[in-house]
């Protein structure tokens, strides 16, 4: 039976493609390998719903894993990221693998926090933290054998400021392949390139730098599965989660609502209370209602961002009402609307400043230089790469969508998922 090794690089795009044919270890990956040049996020395009709907081959109204943060009513904002396995509401891949009797390791993966996997070190130390003891964080929700033989080894990775979540992923993953019998299904996730595009914008010699750094990976995770004479048998597939797009402002709704005096703020530019507030996805944003039974205000809100597609400062694209976003997005989560521009704009979440325009934060992971977050219809979008006993060799695919990929890396590994909102990519599979 042949294993699966996913390469996920956060923020790959599509146009990525042609660089990586030219670097010494994607270039003959991609000689004779079969792509889908343009893979469809879901909405919102974050990291964490991507993720999980690669997994499961399902949309977020499935899934439950909405955002990267945790959402709820009340005009809360900054809330903890979605961490536990336990929050996604449908199997994953590894699930199914394992109730076929395959072995499973899965390292800094969102969203699987205690995941009963054979190997497991999710993604679960908080994103802003810089502390010097993340430890705690991965007690309980890691592999125990995976703590107690590595971390001493590789800890140091993900301690201070300068902390490299990378470099200790592709410490782990390196070990483990020297050290363990190879797992049937085996995920590698690797965050630098969506945090150079964030920082610098979506294509420039920063990000040609990393992507090059994701190469060097990339190769090394190659000669460790040649010399433990796995290579032939093992299909590898290189995707990413989502795209990104270069950010020319950032626009806070939550002042025009405030003027509007839908938002009350205190002297200190506190909250005080709200009928209606924006949140940000990047990209897009929506709008929670406090009382969304109340058809007035629905009416009124709805007038209000209708208004804002022909305003030339906003050109939204679309407004859209809860149960039409679920209808053309799969959406899901505590909202009332949802929308977003046509603009290379990116939406914030201050009601205390005087202008509704803010500068671009660089870094900031809805509000810099590029940022996601948006729909399908955005022009950068991520690819999809297999290559291996399974795949037939040097097919190439205009589109698909995300929730394609689970099904698809499932019948590399002979079994069916079932049950999930994608399809096998048929045309790939041998």
């Amino acid at each position: 039976m042949p294993k699966l090794l996913v390469f996920c690089i956060d923020a790959l795009c599509s146009s990525d493609v042609e660089q990586m044919r030219s670097m010494p270890h994607f270039g003959p990956y991609l000689q004779g390998a079969s792509l889908v040049k343009a893979i469809e996020p879901v909405w919102p395009a974050l990291t964490y719903c991507c993720h999980t709907s690669i997994i499961t081959g399902c949309y977020v109204d499935r899934h439950h894993v909405d955002n990267n943060e945790r959402t709820k009513r009340g005009g809360v904002f900054g809330l903890p990221w979605h961490c536990m396995k336990s929050e996604v509401a449908v199997p994953t891949l590894l699930d199914r693998a394992k109730e076929h009797g395959l072995t499973t390791c899965s390292l800094s993966w969102p969203v699987s926090g205690g995941a009963d996997y054979d190997l497991n070190m999710p993604m679960i130390v908080p994103y802003h933290y810089e502390g010097w003891n993340p430890e705690p964080y991965l007690e309980g929700t890691s592999t125990q054998a995976l703590l107690d033989r590595y971390f001493y080894r590789h800890g140091r990775y993900i301690k201070g400021p300068d902390r490299s979540l990378d470099l200790y992923t592709m410490a782990l993953a390196l070990d483990i392949l020297q050290d363990y019998p190879q797992s049937d299904v085996m995920l590698v996730k690797m965050c630098d390139l969506d945090s150079a595009r964030h920082r610098y914008g979506v294509h420039n010699d920063m990000v040609s730098n990393q992507l090059r750094r994701h190469d060097e990976e990339f190769g090394a995770l190659l000669e460790a599965l040649r010399r433990k004479g796995n290579l032939d048998d093992t299909n590898i597939v290189i995707l990413g989660d989502h795209g990104q797009t270069d950010i020319k402002d950032v626009i806070h709704i939550n002042v025009l609502l405030r003027e509007a005096g839908l938002i009350k703020v205190d002297e200190d530019g506190k909250l005080v209370d709200f009928d209606a507030i924006a949140h940000s996805n990047g990209l897009t944003g929506y709008i929670e209602l406090k009382n969304p039974d109340d058809k007035a205000l629905r009416a009124r809100v709805r007038a209000f961002l209708e208004g804002l597609k022909t305003d030339e400062r906003f050109k939204l694209a679309y407004v859209l009402d809860a149960q039409e976003a679920k209808k053309r997005f799969h959406a899901y989560g505590p909202f009332d609307f949802v929308f977003e521009s046509s603009l290379p704009i990116a939406f914030g979440e201050r009601f205390d400043l005087e202008s509704m325009y803010a500068s671009l934060i660089p870094g900031n992971h809805k509000n810099g230089a590029a940022t996601h977050g948006g729909s399908p219809q955005r022009e950068e979008l991520t690819t999809f790469i297999a290559k291996g006993p399974s795949i037939r060799p040097g097919i190439e695919i205009d589109r698909r969508s995300m929730v394609d990929e689970a099904p698809t890396m499932a019948a590399m590994l002979g079994f069916e998922m079932e049950d999930v909102d994608g399809k096998s990519i048929k045309e790939m599979i041998k």
